[in-house]
């Protein structure tokens, strides 16, 4: 991606449009450093949380329209994605048509990005095709159909971004991407501001034993929690008992989850319920590993985030951020549906309280490398490459 020094200069001056479905926190650090970089910049969103700490106003959000999603399998209810898709309003073209963007960064296969494209020719404008990363629940590799569509948009974008390789194969070798026209770094990352300690927002945590490993997300069965609480029955069946799973977040599984660990006796487990973001740090802090077992996640920010606050990950290979540990530098990936495995992780951390501090620093090390000023240039670089 190579652009004379005048051209690149020129084309910061240019307008542009990031349409995203949901304008959520993971998002904001790495638009904000971008809008530094492209001051007219603006995101049309379907449905906005609010900003990160940190980020207030840092970003041009207007809402377009009332963002829904349309189930077709009953939602949260199978571990991997349910079969969806997103209504979003078609009033987003009044948006577009007055703000004339030169450029449109468009999230997915979703109908803002096909009408970005649909009017691509009439408006000049150019289209980044935004592809989050690669998972079986949203490749659709058994649809002829979808493929077709998202062949024919692959094909009419300037360019293509994903945050892993994996999503990088997907749009090469599945849809037939220019392999020259995709670029590949993550974009989605967090930021230091946003995970800051705030006030205690802890309310009925019994005391921690160390380790504490924590867990942030969804609780629903894709999340593959489960298999976490079955790899704590294993330890605790061993003998081991000086040990703490936080698990942070809320979801249609919860109480099955919570019935089975009282089924196993564990005591180890502690729920915390549904977090606000900027509570969320909290947690970090008071943790020691962060495990992610997933079935299937196409990015998994909380991997990022765990990472910059230096903690130990344990990754499920099914995360597309699994592509950043390295075993035994960072953290381990392992497979989410063997607890056996996931125990063996889980002891060396216990047995060897040292691995923490060593491992942790690793991977606030890696995070060097993944922050949102550089995702901000690499989006730069990439609007260059659109732009010629």
């Amino acid at each position: 991606m190579s652009t004379s020094p005048e051209k690149s200069r020129k084309n910061h001056e240019c307008r542009v449009v990031w349409l995203l479905p949901v304008a959520n926190f993971y998002w904001q650090p790495t638009i904000s450093e971008f809008t530094k970089i492209f001051p007219r910049t603006k995101v049309l969103a379907g449905a906005f949380p609010g900003f990160a700490k940190g980020f207030e106003g840092g970003v041009d959000v207007e809402v377009v329209g009332q963002f829904k999603r349309v189930g077709i399998r009953a939602k949260d209810t199978a571990p991997g994605y349910s079969y969806s898709f997103t209504a979003l309003s078609l009033k987003v073209i009044q948006p577009l048509l007055r703000f004339k963007p030169d450029v449109i960064i468009s999230t997915s296969f979703g109908i803002w990005t096909l009408i970005a494209l649909l009017l691509k020719s009439w408006m000049k404008w150019r289209v980044i095709l935004a592809y989050e990363g690669s998972s079986p629940g949203v490749d659709f590799l058994n649809s002829p159909i979808r493929l077709s569509v998202r062949r024919s948009m692959v094909k009419a974008a300037n360019a293509c971004i994903t945050n892993s390789q994996a999503g990088k194969t997907y749009l090469v070798e599945v849809l037939n991407a220019n392999k020259e026209q995709v670029f590949v770094h993550p974009y989605e990352v967090p930021a230091a501001q946003s995970l800051t300690q705030g006030p205690r927002p802890l309310l009925g945590m019994k005391q921690l034993q160390h380790p504490v490993f924590l867990f942030v997300g969804r609780i629903i069965p894709r999340k593959g929690l489960n298999f976490l609480i079955e790899a704590c029955s294993i330890l605790q069946e061993q003998g081991y008992q000086d040990f703490t799973l936080l698990i942070v977040g809320g979801g249609s599984q919860q109480k099955e989850l919570e019935s089975l660990c009282q089924e196993k006796c564990l005591n180890c487990v502690q729920w915390m319920g549904k977090v606000e973001y900027k509570n969320v740090s909290y947690y970090y802090n008071e943790a020691d590993i962060f495990i992610l077992p997933t079935l299937e996640d196409t990015w998994g920010v909380v991997v990022l985030e765990a990472m910059l606050l230096g903690k130990p990950v344990l990754c499920s290979i099914r995360a597309g951020s699994a592509e950043l540990i390295v075993n035994g530098e960072n953290g381990y990936i392992f497979h989410p549906d063997q607890p056996q495995q996931l125990a063996e992780l889980m002891l060396r951390f216990i047995n060897n309280h040292d691995l923490i501090s060593a491992i942790g620093s690793n991977s606030q090390r890696t995070m060097q490398a993944y922050t949102p000023e550089i995702a901000a240039k690499f989006l730069s670089q990439v609007l260059d490459f659109a732009m010629v």
